[in-house]
């Protein structure tokens, strides 16, 4: 059981969307933190890794499928690198927050989790709102800012700055994430 779990958020993505290539270069710059991140969280006992990824309206998919569909997408390169190892905790979303409608919550308490750090994109949509979700939830936020994604530069810029003054959340660069 640990205190400190890192949720993995949409980063299978097969970047066939209205956004896509506007989100897939700010994904590149995030993808070495991110894994220095995933391999630092594997390599310890005392915290967890759970992916939460978007089913993209799939309700018959398996986390297997969206991994395929990822990696068969426009930019395997950036899906490739964080694939989830087996024996990971997976949970597929449905909408923006990590915690709407899926099993996250209670998983967390099961945990014991008290901190969740969230990385992967996009910033100013599923990580801010899955933020505030946690805040409201009790949880201490932390924000690695070199492993989360945003679409537009300057929501992005404002999104880390509405969960650092309201939700309190630690915004820190990945390598200082996990203590």
């Amino acid at each position: 059981m640990s205190d400190t779990a890192v949720v993995v958020v949409d980063m299978l993505n097969q970047y066939r969307h209205e956004d896509a290539e506007q989100l897939a270069p700010n994904v590149a710059t995030i993808i070495d933190p991110l894994v220095g991140l995933i391999e630092s969280a594997r390599r310890r006992d005392d915290v967890d890794l759970i992916y939460v990824n978007d089913n993209y309206g799939d309700f018959t998919a398996q986390f297997s499928d969206i991994v395929a569909a990822a990696l068969a997408g426009a930019h395997p390169d950036l899906v490739r690198p964080i694939v989830p190892a087996d024996g990971c905790l997976l949970l597929t979303k449905v909408r923006h927050s990590v915690f709407y409608a899926t099993a996250l919550d209670y998983l967390l308490g099961r945990l014991g989790t008290r901190r969740v750090v969230l990385a992967g994109q996009v910033t100013e949509q599923c990580i801010l709102y899955s933020a505030l979700d946690a805040y409201v939830r009790h949880f201490d936020v932390v924000i690695p800012s070199d492993a989360v994604a945003h679409i537009d530069a300057d929501l992005g810029d404002a999104a880390l700055q509405m969960m650092r003054r309201n939700m309190s959340a630690e915004v820190v660069p990945a390598a200082h994430c996990l203590r």
